[in-house]
């Protein structure tokens, strides 16, 4: 994980300057979706690249020590090793950037990461996930409960009443002290940002948790009707560039939600290369939330596999990502 953002004071005459060209954002999805992403010769490296970036989540009801282990190996573990040596990557180290759980089986994850012998961050989500809406103290209480369980990611969501009624000092602060909550853990703040109301409101809540200290922004629970979409991507993603070029602090990108399939992966890493360049693609500073996503990723791997043995396009070894 890259260094801390160190944040800035809050800047509320930044804020009130924002206003998001909605037609402007929207025709850019446009272009995004409709364009095939990357070439069918480039694609395995790309989606083997792209297993290196997800946070492999369970956040069910059910969850248990056992399939909380199940989740770790598979995290060490995501790409069947038969596969990986036909490809030549079998010495390549390909893992999940994190594996994201509850701040209750946080120590299940650690215990299980441990055991397997790697260091696999865990992060555990936070604050009340996924609504937000219990008291202060009891959303502090649990980051700290999470980090001293061994979480060293914690992906806390916001309070989007707090979003939606303008109350960007108290938003601000409220992450503050998330922040201070984490100690020495990265703090990835979740905006939830189907519940926001508008893409402007996205881009203040960004630039508000970015302000505040946040090491990542990410899009949305999962919980959410709606939860990562292209235009409130394009949005983040400008802000996280707009942060950058004013205090000179890189801040990572973490969309959840609805990413199930390797094209969607494909067009998520294009997208980020697209606004913010080679340097966002690394697992510092780039993750995919995603509880479902890696299966097909393996599926569609094993096919283009079987594809390059027809047109023998791979025979010395897999094409590198650009």
């Amino acid at each position: 994980m890259s260094a801390h953002n160190r944040g800035t004071e809050l800047d509320l005459s930044w804020i009130s300057k924002i206003q998001v060209n909605q037609p402007a954002v929207l025709r850019r999805a446009e272009q995004i979706q409709a364009r095939r992403t990357v070439k069918k010769e480039w694609q395995a490296a790309w989606l083997l690249k792209a297993v290196t970036f997800i946070d492999l989540t369970t956040l069910s009801g059910d969850d248990t020590p056992s399939n909380i282990q199940r989740l770790c190996y598979k995290a060490k573990y995501p790409i069947r090793e038969d596969l990986l040596k036909a490809l030549n990557m079998h010495d390549k180290d390909i893992t999940t950037a994190a594996v994201c759980v509850y701040p209750a089986r946080v120590c299940d994850a650690v215990k299980a990461l441990k055991a397997a012998g790697c260091s696999i961050p865990v992060a555990s989500v936070a604050t009340g996930f996924p609504a937000g809406q219990t008291h202060l103290k009891t959303r502090l209480e649990e980051i700290r409960l999470a980090v001293e369980d061994g979480a060293t990611e914690i992906d806390v969501v916001i309070n989007r009443s707090l979003v939606l009624t303008g109350q960007w000092e108290a938003l601000y602060d409220e992450i503050r002290q998330f922040r201070k909550a984490c100690g020495e853990a990265h703090l990835k703040t979740i905006l939830a940002t189907g519940e926001l109301g508008s893409l402007t409101n996205v881009y203040k809540a960004s630039m508000i948790a970015m302000m505040a200290g946040s090491d990542f922004i990410k899009t949305s629970t999962g919980k959410e009707t709606v939860n990562a979409t292209f235009p409130v991507a394009i949005v983040m993603l400008r802000a996280i560039r707009d942060f950058f070029w004013k205090t000179g602090n890189k801040v990572g990108f973490k969309p959840a939600g609805g990413i199930r399939s390797a094209k969607d992966s494909l067009a998520w890493l294009s997208l980020v290369k697209e606004e913010l360049g080679d340097e966002w693609l690394k697992p510092e500073l780039f993750r995919i939330g995603a509880s479902t996503l890696l299966s097909d990723i393996e599926r569609q791997v094993s096919n283009l596999y079987l594809w390059s043995k027809l047109t023998g396009v791979f025979e010395k070894g897999i094409e590198k990502p650009n």
